[in-house]
C-alpha cells in the first residue's frame, strides 16, 4: 500500500470517528439532566443502571466508526452511496432521539423515533453487509442495543405518562 493510500486512509478513518463523535455530542447535549430525569422515571427492574449507557455507548460509536470507514474505505463514497447515506440517516436519527426523549420529554414521538431508528439501522447493517461483510457485522451490536432501547423506551412511556406525555 503507497504512503498517499494509507495517508488517505488513516485521515478517512479519523474523519468518520469525527463525524460519529459530533453526533453524539449532539445528542449528549440533550442529556445534560438526563441521569437527574432517569432516576425519576418509574422503570422496569430490568432496566439497566444509569451508569451504563455511556460506556456501552461509548463502544457502539467506535464500532460504528469503524464499520462506516471499511465501507468507505472499500467503496469510496460513491460506490457505496446508499449505504453511507443510510448510516449517515441513522446517525442524524441517534442524535435526535436523546432531544425527543430527554430533553423534550415526547415519550410518544420519541418512540415513534426510535422505532424509524431501528429500522433504519437495519437496512444501514443490510447495506453495509452487502458491500462489507465485517463493516455490516460491526452494527450487530448496535442493532441488538437499539432493540432493547426502543423496548425500554415504550416501557418508560407506558409507566410514565405524565412525565413523558
Amino acid at each position: 500500500m503507497s504512503r498517499k493510500t494509507t495517508r488517505k486512509n488513516t485521515i478517512g478513518f479519523f474523519a468518520w470517528l469525527a463525524l460519529v463523535i459530533i453526533a453524539a455530542a449532539l445528542g449528549g447535549l440533550a442529556n445534560a439532566n438526563a441521569g437527574n430525569f432517569y432516576s425519576q422515571l418509574d422503570q422496569p427492574e430490568w432496566a439497566p443502571p444509569g451508569w451504563l449507557f455511556g460506556p456501552v455507548w461509548s463502544l457502539l460509536y467506535l464500532m460504528m466508526s469503524v464499520a462506516a470507514w471499511l465501507v468507505w474505505k472499500t467503496h469510496g463514497f460513491r460506490g457505496a452511496r446508499v449505504a453511507l447515506s443510510l448510516f449517515l440517516i441513522q446517525l442524524a436519527l441517534n442524535s435526535l432521539w436523546s432531544w425527543l426523549f430527554f430533553a423534550w420529554q415526547l415519550g410518544a414521538l420519541s418512540v415513534a423515533e426510535i422505532v424509524v431508528l431501528w429500522l433504519t439501522i437495519l437496512a444501514t447493517l443490510i447495506s453495509f453487509w452487502r458491500l462489507r461483510p465485517l463493516a455490516g457485522a460491526l452494527l450487530i451490536p448496535y442493532l441488538a442495543w437499539v432493540t432493547f432501547a426502543t423496548v425500554l423506551a415504550y416501557a418508560m412511556w407506558v409507566r410514565n405518562p405524565v412525565l413523558l406525555g
